[in-house]
């Protein structure tokens, strides 16, 4: 080797996304095998890097998961908020609610899935509750610019048993019912005659 031809030393390869690539891929794998079947081998070979990556950026492989559900939570928040852009009539919140049930709302199954993966892990987990909480007050806030708060505390959970019900049945409600129950559910309360008093 002539001089001024020396090799750079070898180093840590320059990565700067690897980070949140991992994160972004332990949400995939956890999509497609759950959390009782999520490794960091299968992390490490879809995110397309060193098992020794993954130990380098995380304490644990529950770090790793918990780090997982917290930017699956914000990017479905991120969805469910701009669902409800333009919506500005009663008519048009009740569609935009069903079509939230309806798996038309920019969300598939595998997004719902890992939501469901993480109610699931935070049964078990309380740590993983300040997750949950905090996207359940982010998807009620969401509802309360149309609704009263104990209005959207019932859709809220409406919409999360219906999606629940929809993936799990083998003869998932039909759109016309879903809406239905959506229309009752948002309806005024009746006037009593203490209202009047």
């Amino acid at each position: 080797m002539t001089a001024g031809t020396a090799r750079a030393p070898r180093g840590r390869r320059f990565d700067p996304g690897r980070k949140d690539r991992i994160v972004e891929a332990t949400v995939a794998v956890i999509a497609r095998h759950g959390v009782a079947g999520t490794t960091h081998r299968l992390i490490a070979a879809e995110a397309d890097v060193p098992l020794g990556s993954l130990t380098y950026h995380f304490a644990s492989l529950d770090d790793l998961r918990a780090q997982a559900f917290e930017h699956h939570a914000r990017a479905m928040s991120v969805v469910y908020a701009r669902h409800f852009d333009g919506v500005s009539t009663h008519e048009q919140l009740v569609d935009a609610v069903t079509d939230l049930v309806d798996h038309d709302a920019g969300a598939d199954t595998e997004e719902w899935a890992v939501a469901y993966e993480l109610y699931l892990a935070a049964l078990r987990d309380p740590a993983l509750r300040r997750i949950t909480e905090a996207w359940m007050r982010t998807s009620r806030a969401v509802l309360e610019r149309y609704v009263d708060p104990s209005t959207a505390r019932g859709v809220d959970a409406l919409i999360e048993g219906y999606v629940l019900h929809a993936m799990l049945s083998t003869s998932p409600p039909s759109r016309s019912d879903i809406r239905a129950a959506v229309a009752r559910a948002l309806s005024p309360a009746p006037q009593t005659s203490e209202d009047h008093a």
